[in-house]
């Protein structure tokens, strides 16, 4: 089963450029909702293996890239494709919409 990829500022730019659909949720240790949808993120990424990469970047750790996108409230979730952002939801949000926004872009 595979697990969300832990996502920084070094890697996030090499992990968004590829064709595959990139997830990245935004999220932080002290942040309710990111806990919330946390688990969520992670079944996504045991069902999506192989069709897109899913992973979390943790904002207090990763300034310059939660800056770069735009990201002022948590959790925010950016699906990237080809290096641009595609699709975003910000606010904890029941699988389902994550689901049919990731299959969208695959």
């Amino acid at each position: 089963m595979s697990k969300a990829i832990e996502i920084t500022d070094q890697n996030i730019d090499e992990l968004i450029s590829g064709d595959k659909p990139v997830l990245v949720d935004f999220w932080a240790e002290w942040c309710g909702p990111c806990r919330m949808i946390g688990p969520v993120v992670e079944e996504l990424a045991g069902e999506y293996d192989g069709k897109a990469v899913i992973g979390k970047l943790n904002v207090d750790e990763n300034q310059e890239a939660s800056a770069k996108y735009g990201v002022r409230s948590i959790p925010t979730l950016l699906i990237f494709k080809n290096g641009e952002i595609v699709d975003k939801q910000v606010g904890a949000v029941p699988k389902n919409v994550l689901e049919e926004k990731l299959n969208a872009q695959c």
